[in-house]
């Protein structure tokens, strides 16, 4: 059986990030991606020149014909820049019942530039959060919708997660990639299970443009096929590092490069000699 991931987020030129990342990690996971463009984005590796936002009517038009003939088995939620078009996506979940609900709250670019209107951080906090299975906040995103200071260890982060759960949604994972040291932990804590740590090794790598992207969209494409979230989840964090262990086998931009989608792939092809 084939599983259907849906992308509703912004672009990417440069490929990174965005759907055009999405879609790279659905595939390279076992996904049939698609997709529902919320805003068109000049990007590239070092940054963020201009955003056009996709007029939430025609983001509704995009998911109404989508979901009247496509089965959907899971989607990742990124970048929606303004609150009208999450009201559009809070509806459509609704109206669909979409499942495995995984929302990636981008609202800054690695780069610095801000993908998300302050004054709609509210409208992403009330009307997405609780209709998310899981939210994947880094530490700044998390900052970002408690209104608080960033968290700076594992205690702060275990009391911002515990609060991030309070405000909806069904389940938590809090990335700790902005701490510092030799491992990157994350933490994946739901309302009516005991919070679970995650380690990998910190890779040395300077390209890390779409790592968010990437992560969210490998869980969404992944949980279909795993018995649970923690798989999923854990799985996922396994092929990120993979592909950040990789991400100096491309050469792309003059900025934070991105990770290697496809780095299994391509190493099959260079031991088939093809």
């Amino acid at each position: 059986m084939s599983f259907n991931i849906l992308s509703i987020a912004g672009t990417d030129p440069s490929g990174g990030a965005g759907i055009q990342a999405d879609l790279k990690a659905f595939s390279a996971l076992g996904g049939y991606g698609m997709t529902v463009v919320t805003a068109l984005v000049a990007q590239t590796t070092t940054g963020v020149t201009e955003v056009h936002d996709v007029p939430a009517r025609f983001v509704t038009s995009q998911l109404d014909t989508l979901l009247r003939d496509v089965r959907v088995d899971a989607v990742k939620i990124g970048m929606l820049s303004n609150a009208e078009v999450i009201g559009a996506v809070a509806d459509a979940i609704d109206a669909y019942r979409l499942p495995n609900v995984v929302l990636d709250p981008v609202m800054v670019a690695k780069s610095g530039d801000r993908l998300l209107a302050e004054e709609a951080v509210g409208a992403l906090r009330s009307q997405l959060l609780p209709r998310a299975d899981l939210i994947t906040p880094n530490l700044p995103e998390s900052a970002d919708l408690l209104g608080c200071t960033e968290a700076v260890d594992l205690a702060e982060m275990a009391e911002q997660a515990h609060r991030l759960v309070e405000l909806g949604p069904a389940r938590v994972l809090l990335k700790g990639g902005h701490l510092r040291g030799a491992t990157s932990t994350d933490l994946l804590l739901a309302p009516d299970a005991p919070p679970e740590t995650l380690t990998a090794p910190r890779v040395d790598t300077t390209n890390t443009h779409g790592t968010g992207c990437t992560l969210s969209s490998a869980i969404a494409a992944l949980r279909p096929q795993r018995p649970d979230w923690s798989s999923a989840v854990r799985d996922a964090k396994s092929y990120l590092t993979e592909a950040l262990r990789h991400a100096d086998e491309l050469d792309v931009g003059h900025g934070k490069g991105p990770v290697h989608h496809f780095y299994a792939w391509w190493q099959e092809k260079k031991a088939s000699g093809s």
